[in-house]
């Protein structure tokens, strides 16, 4: 069975244990093989580089971005990695080789920052075009230095691994994406040797135009069509489970199992991404199952997520939201009966590149979530002076979801764990297809509201059903 399979940033920094558990696990011999990983840069190395993914914290994208002196500041993040290195000398790296490769990796990014800089200088060029591709090289440097570590440790440790360089780094071939995976991957025969490969992948038409901090799982979604793997495996430091661990408590976070692909996508709406949705839907057409595995417990099967799979009997499986969102209500006397007064509201969504996560209406108020962002925040001032009454609040959202829950009962006991803490609903929202129901409550009951609904209804679904 040929599978790739992608590690996480936390998962790579502690690569002991991923060539524990993962790599090496209870194989020997050929059963090592037939496996391609994609691997994300070291914890923290991509926010160093960009900006901090959580917090904005700019990093050196920032200084090229305002012609300030990011040379000075590659040379201390080099410096920042060669650290990381000497924390894996134990497990089998060549401190020398690993540094000269990342310091030349680094000069190499060195010199193209500053060709884009002088381009960017003439004036006849658009300067996002130069932003971007300066934010693709920097984001780049992260995974060719993990990845390049990894194979160097597995070499030395017996196992036969080849690194695969998506970055491009060594060569002009205008290529597209689906080219240079297509290129890279022909004639490699999988039963003999171990893969490892960059998670940034360098293409004509840019890989984070569409998908910016989430190329890596686009790398690995592409690459699991490209050569038709059996499974698609995504090793986390924590299993996909009822509730966030870090609220509810391991011991009261149960994982899910089995869900499927509308789940996931319901996952990504909220910011709580199982895979990002523009990356599943390529395995998912190519009916590919996804299996979410926990790095450090190899022995558990994980969460598998398929394209076809429903519940066997009526259940929540997750328990998940966002304290980061405003509501907006948008009010108005003449809304009533008036057709296509919310597509007046839309097209200023449209204008400032606004998603929203919920929407609810009535007679004459239109309710609708988007995150706590500096575009959302802009999107608020251009409404306030377009519309009659516009009241936007900080607050949070809840989910309850699940591939079986079209049964009477599951709102009611949601209402019900709520109502007992007190935690009053200030907005709702259920399609028909009824796989998620979207709570909107105050900030400030966030984690009481997920605890209550996990409690109620995880932990005791035998008892509701």
């Amino acid at each position: 069975m040929l599978t790739v399979e992608k590690i996480g940033g936390t998962s790579m920094s502690q690569f002991q244990d991923v060539l524990q558990n993962i790599i090496r696990g209870n194989r020997k011999g050929d059963e090592l093989y037939n496996r391609i990983f994609v691997v994300s840069a070291y914890n923290n190395v991509t926010n160093w580089l960009l900006e901090h993914k959580k917090t904005g914290e700019p990093g050196i994208y920032n200084k090229f971005l305002n012609g300030e002196d990011y040379s000075s500041a590659l040379d201390s993040f080099c410096q920042r990695l060669l650290l990381i290195n000497d924390g894996f000398a134990d497990y089998g790296l060549d401190l020398k080789e690993a540094r000269d490769f990342i310091r030349f990796r680094v000069d190499q990014a060195k010199t193209v920052l500053y060709s884009l800089g002088k381009v960017l200088a003439s004036g006849y060029v658009d300067r996002n075009e130069i932003h971007l591709a300066a934010r693709e090289i920097l984001a780049s440097i992260g995974e060719a230095h993990s990845g390049w570590n990894s194979v160097n440790i597995l070499n030395n440790n017996g196992i036969n691994a080849r690194f695969i360089d998506l970055c491009g780094y060594n060569d002009n071939e205008p290529l597209t994406i689906d080219e240079r995976i297509h290129k890279e991957f022909k004639g490699i025969d999988f039963s003999k040797v171990l893969c490892l490969v960059t998670g940034y992948t360098k293409g004509t038409e840019g890989i984070m135009r569409a998908f910016d901090r989430g190329y890596s799982e686009v790398t690995f979604s592409k690459i699991a069509v490209e050569v038709k793997a059996d499974e698609a495996v995504i090793h986390k430091e924590y299993h996909l489970s009822s509730a966030d661990p870090k609220i509810v408590g391991v011991e009261n976070s149960i994982p899910v199992g089995h869900t499927n692909y509308i789940i996931a996508d319901q996952l990504a709406d909220i910011g709580m991404e199982a895979i990002h949705p523009k990356a599943a839907k390529p395995l998912e057409l190519a009916g590919i199952d996804i299996r979410i595995k926990n790095t450090f417990e190899p022995e558990h099967p994980g969460t598998l997520i398929s394209h076809d799979y429903f519940s066997p009997e009526p259940r929540v499986e997750i328990v998940s939201g966002s304290r980061k969102v405003i509501a907006i209500e948008v009010h108005d006397p003449m809304m009533v009966g008036e057709v296509g007064f919310d597509g007046r509201i839309m097209n200023y969504f449209v204008k400032h590149n606004v998603s929203y996560i919920l929407k609810s209406t009535n007679a004459n108020s239109i309710t609708m979530v988007v995150w706590d962002n500096e575009k959302g925040h802009e999107l608020i001032d251009k409404l306030k002076e377009v519309f009659y009454q516009v009241n936007a609040l900080p607050m949070a959202i809840v989910c309850v979801m699940g591939t079986n829950i079209a049964l009477p009962g599951f709102l009611y006991n949601a209402t019900k764990a709520l109502y007992e803490k007190g935690i009053n609903v200030e907005s709702f929202a259920q399609s028909l297809m009824q796989v998620n129901m979207q709570f909107v409550i105050r900030r400030d009951r966030y984690e009481e509201a997920v605890i209550a609904l996990n409690e109620a209804l995880c932990k005791k679904r035998d008892e509701m059903i």
